[in-house]
């Protein structure tokens, strides 16, 4: 962790985002949980494979990776925030599960052993600083015929999960300077051709980038009371709402409650979401 380009990241995913996806990880996990199993199907047949996963967080995939790779594989879990590795050494330590490792690492500029089979991430890649640097940084640490496989999200505006709520709270504040096409974030790869562009300038070849279309199960089992505040502290949103006041954020629970009725109710909300799922060979 010496390297400090990605240092604001760093600080937001250690001292905001990771404490609350700590928090919500049963929520977000059965929420993203499909997507991510989406692109770890690219993988293909992995028995016996090492593979690292980058933005790890709180080890939900690593578990399933390591439980797929079977006793002759192993898994190395990787990511900035120390709150969602604790959480996810936890788990595997509850689970039983001794082919996963963990550590706090930057992938753009960590220097991993150059063995691992695949490369696989689940909405972990989208907060590079440079992420062309990251990703030969990354295809550094493959072997020959080495693949990458990760899933990313498309615009906000053809994911409803984030883009109601946010507009339940721009009904309420203004909007926020809207940031540079390609930064860092969670939809640095929205644009169609991004994530080709920067694969290949890092070397990658045989580049496959699919659009998937689904819905994503929301809070099942849940109350739409108990929804609403869940949603105020995820995405786009969450970010517009940290400075706001009490006021304000009831304001905002009430728009978006009305909001979500159309899309289910209690006992969870069924909303579209886009993504595109990635595969390259190093």
């Amino acid at each position: 962790m010496a390297d400090n380009s990605n240092q604001e990241q760093a600080e937001y995913w250690n001292e905001q985002a990771g404490p609350k996806w700590v928090e919500l990880q049963s929520f977000i996990d059965a929420q993203v949980g499909p997507l991510g199993l989406a692109a770890m199907e690219r993988l293909g047949p992995i028995n016996g494979a090492k593979i690292l996963d980058v933005g790890c967080g709180c080890g939900a995939t690593s578990l399933e990776l390591a439980r797929r790779v079977g006793a002759g594989g192993s898994v190395l879990g990787a990511d900035l925030s120390r709150p969602m590795l604790d959480r996810a050494a936890q788990s595997a330590k509850e689970s039983g599960t001794t082919n996963v490792a963990f550590v706090r690492a930057d992938a753009q500029s960590e220097t991993f052993a150059n063995d691992f089979d695949a490369v696989f991430s689940r909405f972990g890649v989208m907060f590079f600083a440079d992420p062309e640097a990251a990703f030969a940084n990354l295809r550094a640490s493959l072997k020959a015929n080495g693949v990458v496989s990760f899933v990313c999200w498309r615009a906000i505006t053809e994911n409803e999960w984030m883009w109601v709520p946010t507009q339940a709270v721009l009904e309420h504040l203004p909007p926020p300077e809207l940031p540079v096409p390609g930064a860092p974030g969670p939809f640095a790869f929205a644009e169609e051709g991004r994530a080709e562009k920067v694969l290949a300038a890092a070397g990658f070849s045989a580049i496959d980038v699919d659009r998937h279309d689904t819905e994503l199960p929301i809070g099942e089992g849940r109350e739409l009371d108990e929804i609403v505040p869940i949603m105020m502290q995820m995405g786009p949103a969450a970010r517009l709402l940290r400075d706001a006041d009490d006021q304000t954020r009831s304001r905002v629970a009430q728009s978006l409650r009305s909001a979500l009725e159309p899309f289910g109710g209690d006992g969870g909300l069924a909303m579209k979401a886009s993504v595109w799922l990635v595969r390259a060979s190093a």
